[in-house]
């Protein structure tokens, strides 16, 4: 019996792992794996960001990030849709919390969030 061994990179809740799958001769045979952590994907920082303003908004819950609807420079009023986040299924508009300027932007759409991570600054 032929026995084959495959390696992989698996990434599981932004963690990623080497893996090494061994294959064996049929199609019922048992197969084994191993894993060890390798180091961690980097991501790209976000394409608009500027520097740290003294108002941050917030995420309410984990989830992730379907939409930035402001730019670096741009004014907002208080209660003006800065991000939209998907949490639970369902799209949650992010509100401007005063009238202000956005000072930078923290996350890229497609970007997994946590509690009470950063979103945008406002100055």
């Amino acid at each position: 019996m032929e026995v084959k061994m495959k390696n992989y990179t698996i990434t599981v809740n932004g963690k990623s792992y080497e893996v090494t799958v061994e294959e064996r001769g049929g199609a019922s045979a048992p197969v084994t794996t191993t894993s060890a952590p390798v180091a961690p994907v980097v991501k790209a920082a976000p394409a608009s960001s500027g520097s740290e303003g003294r108002v941050k908004v917030v995420a309410p819950m984990s989830g992730k990030i379907l939409g930035v609807k402001v730019s670096v420079g741009q004014a907002v009023k208080k209660g003006e849709v800065v991000a939209v986040l998907e949490a639970m299924k369902m799209e949650n508009d992010i509100v401007a919390l005063e009238d202000g300027t956005i000072a930078s932007i923290n996350v890229n759409v497609g970007d997994s969030v946590e509690t009470n991570q950063t979103l945008v600054t406002i100055n």
